[in-house]
């Protein structure tokens, strides 16, 4: 399997060697400075590349480095430093090759390529750390005001939905096996009544190709696929820029009933979580599937609800039925980290990263939603207040991870918590009829959807 963070580590390391050879004696005064400099700049970039490969749980490449670099292993640098540093330096490139200046060094296209294709030029330079907030109670900021619309439904309980990675769409699956595409701004539309055209319809596609309920969605993160798991046992594609099509036109197999997919950030590889106790990995191009090497080690005896890669695929994470949540290297596939029991005896229903992979938010059917720090497996925060013990619901970040988002289904509200200081700072009722059994927020923009067992999908936007 391809891993770019990796590769972009070791090339590094690789020119760094090369110009790190014996200073001449003859140099003059003001060489031996700048090299001094040079030195210096190279312990910064050796420690850099050491953090960056221990902070994404790559420790045995982070040892081997630290080792030949004598770099000390605990080096510190600001979450994800190495890669902000080099998607600037490649912009810079990109603008010296717009202007014909050459800039020499590393060319673009030996890393350019790497890191858009990965999306890693993406990753959030500004990311909110848990970690380092103390006391903050009293101080949680206030949730912008939303309006809700239903603005579909299915013919029976609408069990999920799924944002595309630009927000541009999001789907729904439900019981009654079909999936319903949207356009986002059609929907708006339709909330703004602005039909001047005629009937605003929000549903762009509708497709039908399961036998059982839907689990689970998710959108290819370059191209116009969308993707499927359901109690039939399989995961199916659809390409939804194809304005007829209405049934898969591919299919995985799977042996087990697939509660979860998630696609690999470069859109080569995906994760089912099943009612088997290891996440399945697929290669979309051979649709070979590969299982952890160390899976034995696990005593994992339980389903997994919920599978999700990190930001740049580096690790995965997975929610089980006994409650626990593990980590999993996105290169080997070995569990690298086990949290047993995170939500003590009850099913961890979600877990999904941070954009900046530092943290795991997880929630469960104890009526429990936790942060959790990678690197360490140590619970940072516990956000509660809301119950919920029946549904399959998800805690989730809005698009700025300042708020987090869940469902009280005896209330039948949902509740918004400060990220940071983890009070609740709204409740609003959903107008299910119902607690909603899924929501899940645009990466986009101040937007979520909830779906729910009255069969309807709302979409809720802030209000101006």
């Amino acid at each position: 399997m391809p891993i770019q963070t990796t590769a972009l580590c070791l090339a590094l390391l690789r020119d760094l060697m090369l110009f790190s050879s014996p200073i001449p004696a003859h140099h003059s005064l003001a060489y031996l400075e700048q090299t001094l400099q040079e030195g210096t700049l190279l312990r910064q970039v050796n420690a850099l590349i050491v953090t960056h490969l221990r902070d994404h749980n790559l420790n045995q490449a982070a040892t081997a480095v630290a080792s030949a670099t004598m770099t000390p292993l605990n080096a510190e640098a600001p979450p994800n430093k190495l890669l902000e540093l080099v998607a600037k330096g490649l912009a810079a490139e990109r603008d010296e090759a717009s202007r014909g200046v050459s800039s020499g060094g590393v060319g673009v296209d030996s890393f350019g390529g790497m890191l858009a294709g990965y999306g890693m030029v993406h990753l959030p330079t500004n990311a909110v750390d848990f970690s380092a907030v103390q006391d903050t109670k009293g101080s949680s900021k206030s949730f912008p005001k939303h309006e809700t619309r239903h603005v579909s439904e299915h013919k029976n309980a609408a069990r999920c939905a799924r944002f595309s990675p630009d927000g541009r769409f999001f789907a729904t699956g439900s019981t009654d096996t079909s999936i319903k595409l949207f356009e986002v701004l059609k929907v708006k539309q339709m909330i703004l009544g602005d039909g001047r055209d005629g009937p605003i319809r929000p549903v762009v596609r509708t497709f039908y190709d399961h036998l059982q309920p839907i689990n689970d969605l998710d959108f290819h993160p370059q191209n116009t696929i969308l993707i499927s798991g359901a109690k039939d046992h399989t995961i199916k594609f659809f390409d939804f820029s194809k304005t007829v099509a209405r049934r898969a036109f591919r299919v995985i197999q799977d042996t087990h009933n697939v509660r979860s997919v998630c696609f690999h950030p470069s859109g080569e590889y995906l994760l089912a979580g099943t009612d088997h106790p290891i996440p399945h990995l697929y290669d979309i191009n051979t649709f070979k599937c590969y299982l952890s090497a160390n899976a034995q080690d696990l005593n994992a005896n339980a389903g997994i609800n919920q599978v999700r890669y990190s930001t740049t695929g580096s690790t995965y994470v997975t929610a089980s039925k006994d409650g626990s949540i593990r980590v999993w290297d996105g290169v080997t596939a070995q569990c690298v980290r086990s949290i047993i029991g995170a939500h003590g005896l009850a099913e961890a229903t979600s877990a999904s990263f941070t954009k900046d992979q530092r943290f795991i938010l997880s929630c469960g059917k104890d009526s429990s939603i936790k942060l959790w720090e990678v690197g360490t497996g140590r619970l940072v925060k516990q956000y509660l207040g809301a119950i919920h013990t029946h549904l399959r619901c998800q805690a989730v970040f809005n698009e700025t991870e300042e708020f987090i988002l869940s469902v009280d289904e005896p209330k039948n509200e949902v509740v918004i918590w400060d990220a940071l200081t983890a009070e609740i700072t709204e409740r609003l009722p959903s107008n299910h009829i119902g607690a909603p059994r899924w929501i899940e927020h645009s990466p986009a923009e101040a937007a979520f959807v909830t779906c729910g067992n009255d069969r309807s999908v709302r979409f809720w936007k802030e209000t101006l």
